[in-house]
């Protein structure tokens, strides 16, 4: 049975540590169990519930003032997590976010001082092609962030996040309780088309 994982918890931070030196080394950070099975499984429930009272948007390309949809290039729809949302995982989530910010900040100097996450549902046949996190002409998002909330997934199930470097393309599969960590402006990724609907909570940190 798996511990759960307490804020300030050495447990947590060295969660927190594998993260950060993992992307250190490859430019893309791996974890498992960065979000407990207990909190992952709520989330879950919520993105579903959330999908069956249609209350997600289809997610769009661009910033606010270029927002545009185009189901070309994604088909994901979206609800962003927001502490006025009163939602007691939510805020949990978003309590373990500001917890890492904090271990990132006074561990690398990051500077980081702000963040955004959403929901993300990709029902079957869905895709996101190749893209960068960060905006042209706004460099506010540093890292990317992402976690699976699927509480089973299979190879055939698709759904992959693909990262491609200049020597290599990594294929992360959406297993429930992986995180992902990478730098929004230098890694072009995509999500493969996914064979069963795929959860994750994603999002990034600012300056």
């Amino acid at each position: 049975m798996q511990k759960p994982v307490i804020l300030g918890s050495p447990q947590m931070e060295a969660c927190f540590e594998t993260l950060i030196a993992r992307y250190i080394a490859t430019k893309v950070g791996v974890v498992e169990n960065f979000i407990a099975l207990p909190l992952r499984t709520q989330l879950a429930a919520q993105l579903h519930q959330l999908h069956f009272d249609n209350l997600l948007a289809p997610a769009g390309i661009g910033n606010t003032q270029k927002l545009q949809q185009n189901q070309a290039i994604r088909k994901d729809c979206i609800y962003w997590l927001d502490r006025k949302n009163n939602n007691a995982q939510e805020t949990a989530f978003l309590d373990q976010i500001e917890a890492f910010i904090k271990y990132l900040n006074e561990s690398c100097y990051a500077g980081i001082t702000g963040y955004e996450f959403h929901y993300s549902f990709y029902e079957k046949g869905a895709f996101y092609r190749k893209h960068f996190d960060q905006f042209q002409d706004n460099s506010s998002r540093q890292f990317s962030m992402i976690s699976y909330l699927n509480p089973e997934w299979k190879i055939d199930d698709g759904g992959e996040l693909c990262v491609y470097q200049e020597k290599n393309t990594q294929k992360i599969s959406p297993i429930g309780g992986t995180t992902v960590f990478f730098k929004s402006n230098e890694l072009l990724h995509e999500v493969l088309v996914t064979q069963e609907p795929r959860l994750s909570i994603t999002g990034w940190l600012k300056r």
